[in-house]
């Protein structure tokens, strides 16, 4: 239980950088149609600014590394996080002037003055120091480890004139040293580790389809552990999910490979990573005919009641492919379905690395034209995925209306208790003081509250008596799943979530 604690709290500080990206990434694809050499002439006003900020979008696609350790050194942190994050910069830095200090002391370095001649050789150019290339792990490993001694020492307090080297200037002074044995140790450790992530890839390769359906159906099924993060994540953002050279620079990870090659415009087939990017599938297609099998099978009187509340619920999953709010509607009452669910959802994926898709479906349908229009139909198959999209669609329904009248599920609409009425599935909006005291009430009380935080679509709680915690008064203020896993608390609210943890942190007068 205590390892499962500690992965989902990695989990949700990995969170932190990651919801950055998607807007990064989002601009990118819009700002490569403006370099696109077949639609822009290269002397054109447009082509020029479509470079020009491109280029600034990619100082953040690049170092990735350097955003990682900040997020993690902050989310880790359970005070203070701000210095936190601080300490985490500076043993960044120290560390690549560490590690290529040590490359040139023991004449190490590679040849090289550019990353596309270092490509091949395990290192690379971070903020002009040539150090081992390990890419988001650096960032994910410093800000682990600036955590977890910022957690332990940051409230070390001396006496007299030492009392400047307490708090976080300790935290920095206890990291020298660290740093410094993490920058050598990584020159003789980490080729090794190298070697066993590129075992790893060339593991999923070996399992082609199998190892996309795993994937796939991992990614859905976990999502009640709140642990699916760890599952995308790495294959999406680090060497996990390949690494390629594209015009002189090395890009890692599934997602920034994509889209440096659709930037790229060189043409051909794109990188067989896209693999790990397509399991937005069943959030613009798939949500949409579960939906329809649980309206289907719903008590005619219930039907009308029922429409209202699952319409928002699909559409927010159609456009921005948040699926969680329609998700919890049936992860408990209906587990089996749910398992169900998640397998046809990895089928379909794994249909469509059979069938050479190679799109960027990450969330909802406006991210996937905005990705794949630029790439062109030739590149990605984007219309097949579009037509696989509908099969699946269409098989959802059908196999979810069998299972469900099979097996006498409780879905919504099946039970008159479980199905929300017009008042809840529309509920009245609160004032942003109501909404923030009603939460923290629903929370067991300001007392009862250790630390607030959220992802993307869940308030993430910390509390001392979880037995205090009244969910059916949480679930009136707008969540519609509320999971209690030993003192920590995850409130499914959507799209809304900024908002109700900015009013939870106001009521509690924390600000951040």
């Amino acid at each position: 239980m205590a390892v499962l604690k500690k992965l989902q709290d990695f989990s949700k500080a990995m969170i932190g950088p990651v919801l950055y990206l998607p807007v990064v990434g989002l601009l990118i694809a819009l700002f490569s149609m403006a370099t696109n050499k077949l639609w822009v002439a290269e002397s054109s006003t447009l082509y020029l600014i479509g470079k020009y900020a491109s280029s600034m979008l990619w100082a953040i696609m690049n170092n990735l590394g350097f955003f990682f350790c900040l997020g993690l050194a902050s989310g880790l942190a359970r005070t203070r996080k701000a210095e936190a994050s601080f300490v985490a910069a500076m043993s960044y830095f120290m560390y690549l002037a560490g590690n290529n200090s040590w490359l040139t002391l023991t004449q190490r370095l590679a040849e090289g003055a550019t990353n596309a001649e270092l490509y091949g050789s395990g290192q690379i150019f971070i903020f002009g120091f040539k150090v081992v290339d390990i890419g988001v792990f650096l960032g994910i490993i410093l800000g682990a480890l600036v955590a977890f001694i910022h957690n332990r020492f940051v409230n070390t307090e001396f006496r007299g004139a030492f009392s400047i080297y307490g708090n976080s200037k300790l935290v920095l002074i206890i990291m020298i040293p660290v740093v410094a044995v993490l920058a050598v140790a990584t020159v003789y450790i980490w080729p090794v580790v190298a070697h066993g992530i590129s075992a790893l890839t060339t593991f999923m390769k070996t399992f082609g389809s199998l190892g996309v359906f795993l994937y796939g159906f991992l990614n859905r099924f976990l999502i009640p552990t709140g642990l699916h993060h760890l599952i995308w994540s790495p294959f999406v953002f680090t060497s996990i999910g390949g690494q390629l050279l594209v015009d002189g620079q090395t890009v890692i990870g599934a997602k920034p490979i994509f889209l440096a090659e659709i930037a790229n415009n060189a043409g051909g087939a794109l990188s067989d990573s896209a693999r790990f990017l397509t399991y937005g599938m069943v959030k613009i297609f798939g949500t949409a005919g579960m939906a329809l099998a649980f309206y289907k099978t719903a008590r005619p009187e219930l039907k009308p009641r029922l429409k209202a509340a699952l319409i928002p619920l699909i559409v927010t999953s159609f456009l921005v492919g948040i699926t969680e709010p329609f998700e919890f509607l049936f992860i408990f009452t209906a587990p089996l379905l749910w398992l169900i669910y998640s397998l046809l959802d990895g089928f379909f994926q794994m249909l469509a690395w059979m069938l050479n898709v190679r799109v960027c479906a990450t969330n909802g349908i406006i991210d996937f034209i905005v990705y794949n229009i630029p790439a062109g139909a030739g590149r990605t198959q984007w219309p097949l995925f579009v037509l696989l999209g509908l099969i699946e669609t269409l098989t959802m329904y059908v196999v979810g209306k069998f299972v469900i009248t099979r097996f006498n599920m409780a879905t919504p609409g099946r039970n008159a208790d479980d199905t929300p009425d017009e008042e809840k599935a529309h509920p009245q909006p609160l004032a942003n003081n109501q909404l923030g005291e009603n939460v923290i009430k629903g929370l067991g009380g300001r007392d009862n509250i250790i630390s607030v935080d959220n992802c993307f679509t869940r308030l993430r709680v910390d509390v001392h008596s979880p037995e205090l915690v009244q969910e059916a008064l949480l679930k009136q203020t707008g969540g519609t799943g509320v999971l209690i896993k030993g003192n920590h608390i995850q409130v499914i609210y959507g799209l809304s979530v900024n908002k109700v943890r900015n009013n939870v942190n106001t009521a509690l007068g924390i600000n951040e």
